[in-house]
């Protein structure tokens, strides 16, 4: 796995640096999406130099890279994700449990189309985050 994400940062044009890997595992290990503050606090007992702001440079050069995807809540905190899935894809995100799980159908393709045809616009990208309570959490009552 150290290898994969040693090429996967490289291939951001930016130094896999052991800080970085650490970053990257400390998301890769996690099924759920973490703040920049609990990145931090899984990886500072291995690098007692390193900041948080190190951490958040850190984390948006990997997502503006599209390594990791940033979930937005409602609290206005950064919070981000690391998938691994290279496809097209969406996310719906569990508010309680902080899970995250792949949508494969992209139902925002022919929104696109239509921004084109009547705003003739040309369209870069998009995303789509669902939020809600997923099935484990409704059976548990949270």
């Amino acid at each position: 796995m150290k290898n994969k994400h040693k090429r996967l940062i490289r291939e951001l044009e930016i130094k896999a640096t052991p800080k970085r890997l650490a970053i990257l595992a400390a998301l890769a290990n996690e099924k759920r999406y973490l703040s920049p503050e609990d990145v931090w606090g899984k990886v500072k007992a291995g690098f007692p130099s390193l900041g948080l702001p190190t951490v958040y440079r850190n984390l948006e050069e990997m997502a503006q890279g599209g390594l990791i995807s940033k979930i937005y809540q409602p609290d206005r905190r950064l919070y981000y994700y690391y998938c691994g899935n290279q496809d097209h894809h969406h996310h719906f995100v569990c508010d309680s449990c902080r899970k995250v799980a792949d949508i494969a159908a992209c139902l925002i393709e022919p929104l696109e189309k239509e921004v084109r045809r009547s705003l003739r616009a040309k369209v870069k990208s998009h995303s789509l985050q669902i939020n809600g309570t997923c099935q484990a959490c409704l059976k548990g009552g949270k």
